[in-house]
C-alpha cells in the first residue's frame, strides 16, 4: 500500500473500525457484508471517494469507457405492474406504443451507415409476442447491420418468452443465442430482498430466477450486466444483500461485464410520494458498489439515468464507464422525470471524461478497445 495513501487513512476523522476497513480496501482485500454496512453508515464521503477511485485505478487505470450505441424499445405495454415504473402503459393509452416489426426495422435502418457497434433492445413484457417474434427481430437487425452486437432483453422479458414457448431456460437462451443474441442487459434485478420485492414488483421475475437466468446465460457464453434499483424503500442492509448475491454469482461464473446502479426516479408512478435520494447518496452508492464488487471489472454511471453532472462526479467515486451515445432512443427515464433528450455525441462524451482528467476509451460491448483518446 502506498505510504501517502496510508497516512491519509490514518489521519482521517473516522472511527477505528472504518479505518481498518479502509486499510483492507487499500491493500486489495475483500470486505465482508458487515464491513460494507459500516462504510454505508459511518465512512465520510471523502474517504469513500478516495477508496473507490483507488479500486477503479487498480482495475482500469485512468480509463473511462463508452460506446456508440442506440436503443430499440418495441413496446411499453407490459403484463407486470411494478409500483416504481413510469414506463408501462395499458393498451390504448395515449402514451402506449406497440411498434410493428417494420417500424422497428425502420428505426434500425437509420444506423446502417453509422459507426454504432451495439443495438440495445428492451421494452415491456408484451402479452402477445413470443420468442419466435424476438428471434426474428434479432435476425432482421443483423441483416440490416451485420456487424452490430445485439444486447437485448432483460431477465424478466426472457423468463416470459421462454415460458410462453414451453422451453427450458437453457433451450430458450440457446435459441436466442442462435438467432444472434450476444449480450443481456442487467435490468429487472431491482432489489433482491424477497419481502421488499413482493411490495414493489410482486409479479416480476423472482430474485432466484433472475440470478438463474444470468447464470445460465454465462454458462452459454452470453455476457451480461447487473443492476440495482436504489433510493426507494430499501435499507442499506438490503442493498448489501443484493450486491453480495451478485458478487457470489460472479465468483462462480465470471460472466458479468458491468454493474449499473439505477436510481429510483419518482415522477409518474405510484411511489411518487417517497421522493428521491440526494446526490450525496448517489455518490456513496457508487463508491460502496465499486469497493464491495471486487470481482466486477466495471461500474457504469448510466448518464441517461443519472444526468451529466452526477455522471461526472461518479467518475471520481469509482465509475469507469458511462454507457454510450444512445441518440435519443430511449424513453424509460424521460418518462420518469429525467429532463433533456438522451443523446450525446462522441465529442461531448470525450470532453466530459477529459474534464475530470481521465482518459476516454471507446469500446465495444465486450470492452474491446476501439480507440483511446489520450492526446
Amino acid at each position: 500500500m502506498d505510504t501517502f495513501f496510508n497516512s491519509i487513512i490514518q489521519s482521517s476523522s473516522c472511527d477505528g473500525e472504518v479505518k481498518n476497513i479502509a486499510l483492507k480496501v487499500a491493500d486489495g482485500e475483500r470486505i465482508t457484508t458487515d464491513e460494507a454496512l459500516s462504510l454505508y453508515q459511518s465512512a465520510p464521503l471523502s474517504l469513500l471517494g478516495m477508496l473507490a477511485f483507488a479500486v477503479k485505478e487498480r482495475n482500469t487505470g485512468r480509463r473511462v469507457f463508452f460506446n456508440r450505441n442506440f436503443h430499440i424499445e418495441p413496446t411499453n405495454v407490459c403484463v407486470n405492474n411494478c409500483k416504481f415504473c413510469s414506463y408501462k402503459k395499458p393498451k390504448g393509452d395515449a402514451q402506449a406504443w406497440e411498434l410493428s416489426l417494420s417500424e422497428i426495422l425502420h428505426q434500425v435502418e437509420r444506423y446502417r451507415h453509422s459507426r454504432a457497434t451495439e443495438c440495445h433492445i428492451v421494452g415491456g413484457v408484451h402479452p402477445d409476442r413470443d420468442i419466435d417474434y424476438y428471434c426474428n427481430l434479432i435476425r432482421e437487425v443483423k441483416n440490416i447491420i451485420p456487424g452490430i452486437v445485439v444486447k437485448a432483453f432483460t431477465a424478466v422479458e426472457i423468463e416470459y418468452m421462454v415460458n410462453k414457448a414451453g422451453l427450458s431456460l437453457r433451450d430458450g437462451l440457446q435459441k436466442l443465442k442462435d438467432a444472434g443474441l450476444e449480450s443481456i442487459p442487467g435490468g429487472g434485478a431491482e432489489i433482491f430482498n424477497e419481502e421488499l420485492r413482493a411490495k414493489i414488483c410482486p409479479e416480476k421475475t423472482k430474485s432466484s430466477k433472475w440470478l438463474e437466468i444470468h447464470r445460465t446465460a454465462h454458462q452459454l457464453g452470453i455476457s451480461t450486466n447487473a443492476t440495482i434499483l436504489y433510493g426507494h424503500l430499501e435499507t442499506y442492509a438490503q442493498r448489501i444483500d443484493h450486491l453480495n448475491r451478485l458478487r457470489t454469482l460472479q465468483d462462480e461464473t465470471h460472466g458479468f461485464s458491468a454493474f449499473i446502479p439505477l436510481k429510483y426516479r419518482h415522477e409518474n408512478n405510484s411511489m411518487s410520494n417517497i421522493g428521491e435520494v440526494p446526490l450525496l447518496e448517489d455518490l456513496k452508492n457508487y463508491a460502496v458498489s465499486r469497493i464491495f464488487l471486487d470481482n466486477f471489472p466495471h461500474i457504469k454511471a448510466y448518464w441517461v439515468m443519472s444526468g451529466l453532472e452526477t455522471t461526472r462526479l461518479a467518475l471520481q467515486f469509482g465509475a469507469d464507464d458511462i454507457d454510450g451515445t444512445v441518440n435519443d432512443s430511449t424513453k424509460i427515464y424521460t418518462m420518469a422525470g429525467v429532463g433533456g433528450k438522451p443523446v450525446m455525441t462522441v465529442e461531448q462524451i470525450v470532453d466530459l471524461i477529459k474534464s475530470e482528467n481521465l482518459v476516454p476509451v471507446e469500446r465495444d460491448t465486450f470492452y474491446n478497445i476501439i480507440k483511446e483518446y489520450d492526446d
